[in-house]
């Protein structure tokens, strides 16, 4: 689905993430400390940052890519953006349209276009909510709206950048099993970034550890986890930590 090759990106001239390589076949997620480059690699992949190497999409290059056919392709969730506006529901969701319908004569939707916004709204069980005002939505409510959105625009791959930021448990969960059900829908693709470990395996089997702009491992989930090398990455012992919580649960159980 998506191949990085020798991929470096930065800001300034000056390369946050160096080298990258990897392979997405279906899903994966990204962990390491804060500042170690996962999102200057979301956004090189996105096409919103410049880098050099070679990202490859179904085996083209992105390079050789405008951008609009990346945007069609490519979707990226991210946390809570600012909203300044009182927009429906239903025109949010019917906004990952736009580059669909830009390409038409005519710029009013269609009925394709109304029927998948409608899908994408049932896909997070929202359609209930669709004359509702954004503003008036909670946090759990509004990230599914921008998932919907997201849906949409029907793109192969989803980027998610701490999309569940300031989300409760529930909401956390039902974002995660929400992409789930989407990505099994079809040949596609997620790639997340998630500070909580638990999330980011629940999200996918496959884990990509990450410090000072290098992929320190990528592989099997399980297999990262029990090789400590998480310790080492966070320099504390995660194993333990997670170990004590658990005890804790297991202590107050009924």
């Amino acid at each position: 689905m998506l191949t990085l090759s020798n991929v470096s990106a930065g800001y300034g001239g000056v390369d946050v993430v160096r080298n990258i390589s990897m392979e997405v076949k279906s899903s994966l997620s990204i962990v390491g400390p804060n500042g170690c480059g996962k999102t200057t690699l979301l956004k090189a992949i996105a096409n919103i940052l410049p880098s050099r190497g070679e990202i490859e999409m179904l085996g083209k290059p992105l390079s050789g890519m405008k951008r609009r056919e990346i945007s069609l392709r490519i979707a990226m969730l991210s946390q809570q953006p600012n909203i300044y506006f009182a927009y429906s529901v239903f025109d949010t969701v019917m906004m990952g349209r736009y580059l669909h319908i830009k390409q038409r004569i005519s710029d009013t939707p269609t009925k394709k276009d109304i029927e998948i916004v409608t899908r994408s709204l049932e896909a997070v069980n929202l359609l209930a909510e669709k004359d509702r005002d954004i503003l008036k939505l909670s946090g759990g409510q509004l990230q599914r709206v921008f998932l919907a959105r997201a849906l949409a625009q029907e793109p192969r791959i989803i980027l998610l950048d701490e999309p569940t930021n300031h989300l409760d448990l529930k909401c956390q969960v039902e974002l995660i099993e929400y992409l789930q059900k989407w990505k099994k829908e079809g040949d596609r693709a997620i790639i997340g970034v998630l500070h909580d470990i638990n999330l980011a395996i629940c999200l996918s089997d496959h884990l990509v550890v990450m410090k000072d702009g290098e992929i320190q491992a990528n592989g099997n989930a399980d297999e990262i986890i029990a090789g400590g090398l998480l310790d080492q990455i966070y320099e504390m012992d995660v194993a333990e930590y997670m170990r004590v919580s658990l005890g804790r649960w297991n202590t107050n159980k009924n």
